[in-house]
């Protein structure tokens, strides 16, 4: 037990680079100081768990899965797309297997099977869980236009173009019709 312990304390600090790991295909667009790996998981949660909500799913499963989705980029790290079509990376379930290799089976099984069913795509969480991914970084890009960043476009075309749930197109098109900051403004009318 005190390997293990040793273990999963190494994959708490793994996990914690994603903190400081930038989303480098916001670099390609020319945002100097993107979110980080961590930043963009736990909107993504987030949103999954809504997204489940809503379409009758299990938020708590979706949104934990949203958590564990790009974990696997402490090895091999953000590859941009552009990067994907000269590089070919382990599968995020082998990746995953590495990681928690030597940590109790209980925690190991746990982030392995978040993760084996998020790339499996076939539950509904899983679903919903995607499809906050791409929300994520739709809302993303829509908060980097509006900062100034003219090379965004692109990630809000193909981030609109994956979305499958009914919820997830929905958000999409409220989120592309209203500006970032609109929520504000609701609060301040009291709305």
């Amino acid at each position: 037990m005190n390997g293990e312990v040793t273990g999963l304390a190494g994959l708490l600090y793994e996990f914690g680079l994603l903190k400081r790991y930038k989303r480098t295909g916001w670099l390609v667009a020319g945002v100097r100081d993107p979110e980080s790996i961590a930043e963009h998981s736990f909107r993504a949660a987030v949103i999954a768990g809504m997204i489940a909500r809503l379409e009758g799913g299990n938020p708590e499963r979706a949104a934990f899965m949203s958590l564990f989705h790009d974990t696997q980029e402490t090895r091999i790290t953000d590859i941009p797309y552009i990067g994907k079509r000269y590089l070919k990376a382990a599968s995020n379930e082998d990746v995953t297997a590495d990681q928690v290799r030597g940590v109790p089976a209980e925690v190991a099984d746990m982030v392995a099977d978040a993760v084996g069913e998020y790339e499996e795509k076939a539950s509904l969480e899983a679903v919903c869980a995607r499809d906050a991914d791409k929300l994520e970084c739709l809302l993303q890009a829509v908060e980097y236009r509006e900062q100034g960043h003219q090379n965004v476009q692109g990630w809000i075309d193909s981030s609109l173009a994956a979305l499958t749930t009914p919820t997830g197109k929905r958000l999409a098109e409220e989120a592309l019709r209203t500006g970032t900051l609109e929520w504000v403004t609701r609060v301040l009318n009291g709305d």
